[in-house]
């Protein structure tokens, strides 16, 4: 019976070393748990913070985008009507000039025709271009 006694004997010490070492633990293993927590909530509430100024950050990218884009399409506008108004001038002037002058009027309205279009292809080409820049 030495033998089983002896042996109870090393695992009730391994088992009262155990315990108070479970017990020496206890307390670090809640301030890590504790500390772990409060690590959480921080990146918890970062990561709000972030998301949130992201999310500005995205409002106003938009919103100057937006304005950016609105004022090509105003300038665009701009451009084709003066096309426009170009072109109403060119072919006014056309006629005028084929009433006066007869033959040499033909002439001139081939030209102004042409000018018209040239006029017209330039603007057009301004108007792909400001378009291709805000893109």
């Amino acid at each position: 019976m030495g033998l089983m006694d002896t042996i109870k004997g090393i695992f009730g010490k391994a088992k009262e070393e155990a315990a108070e070492l479970g017990e020496k633990a206890a307390p670090i293993i809640d301030k890590a748990q504790e500390t772990a927590k409060e690590t959480m909530e921080k990146v918890k509430e970062e990561t709000a913070d972030l998301t949130e100024k992201a999310s500005e950050l995205g409002e106003k990218a938009k919103e100057s985008a937006k304005e950016a884009w609105e004022k090509v399409e105003d300038r665009v506008d701009d451009l084709r009507e003066g096309a426009g108004a170009a072109k109403e001038t060119v072919t006014e002037a056309a006629a005028d000039a084929k009433e006066a002058a007869g033959g040499v009027a033909e002439h001139a309205k081939e030209a102004a025709s042409e000018a018209a279009t040239d006029v017209k292809e330039a603007v057009e080409e301004t108007v792909d271009d400001v378009k291709d820049t805000t893109t």
